[in-house]
């Protein structure tokens, strides 16, 4: 049976074949337009890196960025992308892209992969994580960002949110939050070369009083060590606090200005819950790169949490991020030589040998569902038993939703045989709660359907339209507030299905629901085939996918009362 490498490779030199039928490598992810980008006054568009790039942690090397962010239960884990201008970011990949380095079997919706942080020393990048109702806390490591990466380090089960520091006497830092809501940062010393933790987790600071004090990043800078940390839940009372001292065990003196950045005060503000950062230096001082949301028709944001990115002044020896002002939609870019990274076609033809690192899946994918070549020119999907519903990993590809406005649509050849087969395109936002045009069998004749999942339950009715043969061109038109659904034929008219709420695939929607955990993740789009209890008899081709993002200029409607708290 054929196989599909997952992403096509940048540096082949470098990368090998797995044993198994992943491949991986890298290809151009780009973030949001620049203005005036080779002027003095460039400005470039918060956030940098949009839709659901959750817990930037970045490092310098040289003239190089790096940046990851949290993947929870999607495979492979830990996107990774670069940069050389803080402006402009291509994924490379990914860190986390073999079973043995991440099983995410049967793992809860928003459950898998926390938080990484990444940090280079002496020849080698790190990235530690924690694999949260799963093994724990754990490193890779790797002598190039683009991978390959090392089977993991396993350290503890205590604890969230890990971090090194390398100190430049040769010891190593090993920093998480510990405790829960309200725990404190504790921190042991790391033997990177055994994986050994030294002596008894000690208590380094609990904060300023803000629940879920977490995400701690230790620095040593101009002799000072510098403790900076998350407080108030990742969501509207985020903020960032610091703390300093001249030993990295303490004890830690508060910034009186503490915190050096929320939008907790600002309800009006079109991005809200800006926190979870990383300092990095560059030729152009001090910079963080933080997340935060753009809530949309009051407090319901759905694309997810994203990356953010901000200037850092220093002022009797404390940051100061963004000169103290509220984070604008536009920000001054650094003075670096811009780097714009090739531009993305919109349309993916699937022609390469493997896909852009910017699919994704649901857990650990069934390689033996999916196939490149098979077909050629074609992503051939093979609908497996598990359905969507389903704590497990159905036939799925998807992307992020990076784009308020934006058209997503893909070219589908699919016979479906029995009433119970069926593919299309899905817009995710957990097992429980998705939205899809399905094309499948309705009362004995192929037909496209319209079908919401929420909260678990089929909201009725599934509006069906029956379909001519041949192939169908299903699409989705997003704005802020809604998506429509539409099917076209060979002929080339466009039918309409019906429409849905963006709200209603919410992290503060899906978060409420009876019995759910916080819900940490952004609308995911894809393509899927399932057969809902029992094999397709027949697969489902895909000619191509295309995302047009239609995002000129950021909007954002003005939050009203809370309604989500949570972490």
């Amino acid at each position: 049976m054929a196989t599909l490498p997952i992403f096509r490779r940048m540096m082949p030199q470098r990368l090998l074949a797995l044993a198994v039928v992943i491949k991986f490598g890298a290809t151009a992810f780009m973030a949001h337009a620049v203005e005036s980008v080779n002027s003095a006054s460039a400005m470039f568009n918060e956030p940098v890196i949009p839709g659901f790039h959750a817990d930037p942690s970045i490092c310098r090397v040289g003239d190089d960025f790096y940046l990851v962010n949290s993947s929870f239960e999607y495979f492979p884990g830990v996107p990774i992308f670069h940069s050389r201008d803080l402006v402009h970011w291509q994924q490379l990949g990914h860190v986390l892209t073999r079973k043995s380095q991440l099983n995410l079997d049967h793992m809860r919706a928003s459950g898998g992969i926390f938080a990484p942080t990444l940090r280079y020393h002496d020849g080698t990048f790190y990235m530690i994580t924690t694999l949260v109702w799963g093994g724990g806390n754990f490193y890779v490591t790797s002598t190039n960002a683009a991978g390959p990466w090392s089977d993991p380090v396993w350290l503890d089960k205590d604890g969230i949110d890990p971090s090194l520091f390398f100190d430049d006497n040769g010891k190593v830092y090993y920093t998480r939050q510990v405790g829960g809501e309200h725990g404190f940062s504790g921190q042991q010393l790391l033997n990177v070369q055994t994986g050994k933790l030294e002596g008894d987790i000690k208590e380094l600071w609990r904060g300023t009083g803000g629940r879920w004090p977490e995400g701690p990043h230790l620095y040593k800078i101009n002799g000072k060590y510098y403790l900076m940390i998350s407080e108030g839940g990742t969501s509207y009372d985020h903020s960032l606090t610091v703390a300093r001292s001249d030993s990295p065990w303490g004890p830690f003196e508060p910034d009186p200005k503490n915190p050096i950045l929320t939008h907790r005060h600002l309800p009006e503000n079109p991005f809200q819950a800006m926190g979870h950062g990383d300092l990095v230096e560059t030729p152009d001082g001090w910079w963080v790169a933080f997340l935060g949301f753009r809530p949309q028709g009051g407090q319901f944001h759905h694309l997810g949490r994203e990356t953010f990115l901000a200037p850092v002044t220093w002022e009797n020896g404390w940051p100061v991020i963004n000169d103290g002002k509220p984070i604008a939609a536009t920000v001054k870019a650094p003075k670096l030589p811009p780097h714009p990274w090739p531009d993305e076609p919109a349309r993916d033809e699937f022609e390469a040998a493997s896909l852009r690192p910017c699919w994704t899946f649901i857990r650990n994918p069934e390689m033996q569902n999916y196939s490149l070549t098979e077909r050629p020119g074609w992503l051939r999907l093979k609908g497996s038993a598990v359905s969507l519903n389903d704590v497990a990993s159905p036939t799925f590809v998807g992307r992020c939703q990076t784009d308020f406005n934006s058209r997503m649509a893909a070219k589908i050849s699919f016979e479906p045989q029995q009433t119970n087969e069926e593919a299309g395109l899905v817009l995710r936002g957990n097992d429980r709660n998705h939205v899809e045009i399905v094309v499948t069998r309705h009362d004995g004749k192929r037909s496209v359907g319209l079908r919401k999942v929420l909260d678990g339950q089929v909201v009725e009715p599934v509006i069906y339209q029956e379909v001519p043969a041949g192939g169908l061109v299903l699409s989705i038109q997003a704005a802020p507030l809604s998506y429509e659904f539409f099917w076209a034929g060979t002929d080339g008219l466009k039918h309409r299905l019906g429409s849905a709420r963006t709200r209603d695939l919410s992290t503060e929607t899906l978060t409420a629901q009876k019995g759910a955990a916080f819900d940490f993740t952004g609308v995911i789009v894809g393509m899927f085939a399932s057969g809902n209890g029992q094999a397709n008899t027949t697969p489902a081709d895909f000619d191509w996918f295309e995302y047009d993002g239609q995002d000129t200029v950021q909007s954002a409607s003005t939050p009203s009362a809370p309604d989500v708290r949570e972490r």
